[in-house]
């Protein structure tokens, strides 16, 4: 597959950034070589601390760090970052500080590594805290752009970020902006609201669908929170349903949110498809792309099935 990881794209985008902001620090819970944060850290050794497996105590070093002035990058897998909910609550979250939260490793596409290492429950977490920005971008470019708006921010980000590589989804053209959703493809029978890893199967999805004359329009949403509303009720009232596809559990992530909004201001059908209310399994990538339905024709299915209802 073409393209890189966006964790990768992420690493050497901190990288570059550091160079021309000396404010920039990172924090890393002994995983900077599966963060590529280690990227930084050879630039920057004497901006870059290593918390080893205490990523409370590095929560609260980084909302310091911001309280002093500093654009803290606090990073590692996903699932052990959010797993410190309520340190990230108090010391982040309630204090409004500056801090940019990066949890890599996310969906089942982490492959081998099996359930105990993969985010799939992340965003339903980070979603409740008031204040908190959640980016998942879809290919390098768009990486790369979002960590610029990261360290231009001013106030806490949550930068979702994937193992596997990602084919470019985006030209040289593109320009990230926050909360605004991406049409990457017309249609108008349905529209497919995928994020992150998922952004290129559904894609795919949208060729599989053109050979049974459904007419998908594929839209990109790198903004989990703030939601690009305004997007999602256009669509709504140019399309006849709405189906949402995610790396994560449909339980309160891009499909919850998605939900929350047409049911306040334009009801109309909605299928929520992720992972189903279930823990990850172990295997490659493709294996569990497949045997979760969130490959091209998992996606193409589910989606089928729905809009022929």
């Amino acid at each position: 597959m073409a393209g890189k990881a966006t964790r990768l794209a992420f690493g050497e985008a901190l990288a570059e950034l550091g160079a021309r902001n000396p404010n920039i620090v990172v924090l890393d819970a002994d995983l900077s070589k599966s963060t590529m944060t280690c990227l930084f850290a050879e630039k920057f050794p004497d901006r870059f601390y290593e918390f080893g497996i205490a990523e409370a105590n590095m929560i609260g070093a980084g909302a310091g760090l911001a309280l002093e002035g500093k654009i803290p990058f606090i990073c590692s897998f996903a699932c052990f970052l959010t797993g410190r909910y309520d340190t990230l609550r108090m010391s982040v979250g309630y204090s409004r500080a500056n801090v940019k939260i990066v949890g890599t490793h996310v969906g089942i596409g982490i492959g081998e590594d099996g359930y105990s290492q993969m985010g799939l429950e992340d965003v339903s977490v980070m979603r409740a805290l008031p204040g908190l920005v959640i980016l998942q971008p879809a290919d390098e470019i768009e990486t790369k752009q979002a960590v610029q708006f990261a360290v231009e921010h001013v106030g806490p980000v949550y930068l979702r970020l994937t193992r596997q590589k990602l084919p470019d989804v985006n030209g040289q053209e593109y320009r990230f902006q926050m909360g605004k959703g991406v049409v990457l493809a017309p249609g108008k029978d349905m529209t497919i609201f995928a994020t992150g890893g998922t952004v290129p199967h559904a894609l795919k999805a949208k060729e599989l669908l053109a050979k049974e004359k459904i007419d998908a329009r594929i839209v990109n949403i790198h903004t989990i929170k703030p939601l690009d509303k305004e997007l999602v009720l256009q669509c709504a009232r140019e399309t006849k349903c709405l189906f949402t596809v995610e790396d994560h559990n449909i339980i309160g992530g891009l499909g919850s949110a998605v939900a929350e909004v047409v049911s306040e201001f334009n009801p109309v059908p909605l299928k929520r498809w992720g992972v189903l209310d279930t823990f990850g399994e172990s295997g490659t990538e493709a294996e569990l792309y497949h045997a979760y339905k969130l490959d091209a024709e998992g996606i193409a299915a589910a989606a089928r099935k729905f809009y022929s209802r």
